[in-house]
């Protein structure tokens, strides 16, 4: 197959640079709007009051969400594939715009599950499925700072939507009436994302790029099947860290508010500066991470984010009762979560290819949703148990121990027998 450059001389080169960029617009806006998904926590103390419903109800909505998602985003990724951008993330977008709509006119837990955890978990799928493939195609060269752009915009949707449906929507107009209002935003920051979302010409190089094989960042130049990446021990070391290293940090995600409680620090303080500092940590975490993993490695770069959040878990503990200490050890645990999401996404590509990129990253996508349901579920488990968390922040600094020895054990996989001659990977880490 022949290899597209883009075109090296002066306006034309300019403006292809220019066109690639815009595909980072595209998936930033989709991913704010799918990061809405992290602000159900505003919608559970509102639906808990109307409705009288228990905590561990309100809580499954958001499981349900995970677990959908996650598994979704094999299918989106496979469709992805082999139908192109456009058509899965418009999908996406109107499921996910439809689950919001759905849910103004709930009168039940079930109608929740169904409405937010099921379509909106099948939007989310649908609709994340897109910029990751899209980023690692055009962005060879930038490959970890663009996959971290475009999936920041996940992690910095619950800064914006979460306060201004808090704050401002759910007080003046209700519950009903700001999931309307957010479904219609959604709406059409995912169509406007979907619509520059495009896959570049087979083979495309940005114009003056050659790559590098001795690049601590080079990827394989030989495309992986998904049958050929489930024989490589790599993606099952990547996959356990994966699962393990995220659900440390969605243990202080989801029992932030309660930890913060216990600990006295006021839910007014919290709801106003704790979930901001948090969510710029995790879209921060994504980006510069990802910026990073180009220079210094992916595995590198996640070698030292989980070893930072391992020990940040104990420490986050200790000085949380204090409002200074909480939100440093929260920035840096949310970082650390951050980059899972970003820098796995660039490995993925670099590992085993781009032609099959979204059904192989959308397998190793399937440890998020297990760490969703073990993260989630950590922090209730130990507090039953112990009356406290310390136990809760010890088992997820384990957790991320057996993540970082996984991700120690991790190396690039070797072309399978009968590849094309030329195509194995670079032995960098």
């Amino acid at each position: 197959m022949a290899t597209h450059v883009a075109s090296g001389s002066g306006l034309e080169a300019a403006q292809s640079h220019l066109n690639r960029w815009w595909h980072v617009v595209g998936g930033v806006s989709m991913n704010l709007a799918l990061g809405s998904l992290y602000a159900w926590s505003v919608f559970v103390a509102p639906l808990e009051k109307e409705f009288h419903w228990k905590r561990a109800d309100t809580s499954n909505v958001f499981i349900i969400a995970v677990v959908v998602f996650a598994l979704t985003f094999i299918v989106a990724g496979r469709l992805q594939d082999k139908l192109g951008p456009f058509k899965i993330s418009i999908t996406g977008a109107i499921l996910v715009s439809l689950g919001f709509f759905l849910c103004s006119s709930a009168d039940s837990i079930n109608k929740f599950f169904i409405f937010f955890g099921v379509l909106g978990g099948l939007g989310n799928g649908f609709g994340y499925a897109t910029p990751i493939p899209v980023m690692s195609k055009w962005f060879p060269d930038k490959r970890g700072l663009a996959v971290g752009l475009a999936v920041g915009g996940y992690g910095a949707g619950s800064a914006i939507f979460g306060p201004l449906a808090a704050n401002y929507l759910i007080p003046s107009f209700g519950w009903r009436t700001t999931f309307q209002v957010l479904g219609l935003i959604f709406f059409v920051m995912t169509v406007f994302g979907a619509f520059l979302l495009r896959n570049p010409p087979a083979g495309y190089k940005p114009a003056g790029w050659t790559p590098a094989p001795a690049s601590k960042a080079a990827a394989t130049s030989y495309e992986f099947t998904p049958g050929e990446v489930l024989r490589t021990p790599s993606f099952y070391l990547l996959w356990v860290g994966y699962a393990f290293g995220c659900a440390a940090g969605l243990m202080v995600i989801s029992q932030l508010v309660p930890f913060a409680k216990s600990v006295g620090i006021p839910s007014t303080t919290l709801a106003a500066y704790g979930l901001v500092v948090g969510a710029v940590g995790n879209a921060s975490g994504r980006i510069l991470s990802g910026w990073m993993s180009d220079h210094l490695g992916r595995i590198n770069v996640l070698r030292l984010m989980i070893g930072i959040s391992m020990v940040a878990m104990p420490i986050l503990y200790f000085v949380g009762g204090h409002v200074v200490g909480l939100f440093v050890m929260l920035f840096i645990v949310y970082w650390c979560y951050g980059t899972q999401l970003s820098v796995n996404g660039a490995t993925a590509a670099d590992f085993w290819g781009t032609k099959n990129v979204g059904i192989n990253y959308g397998m190793l996508f399937t440890a998020w949703g297990v760490a969703g349901l073990l993260g989630g579920r950590i922090g209730g488990w130990m507090y039953d148990a112990y009356h406290n968390y310390q136990m809760a922040f010890y088992t997820a600094a384990g957790l991320a121990a057996v993540a970082l020895i996984c991700e120690l054990a991790a190396k690039r996989p070797e072309v399978p027998h009968g590849g094309l001659a030329g195509a194995k990977a670079p032995s960098a880490a």
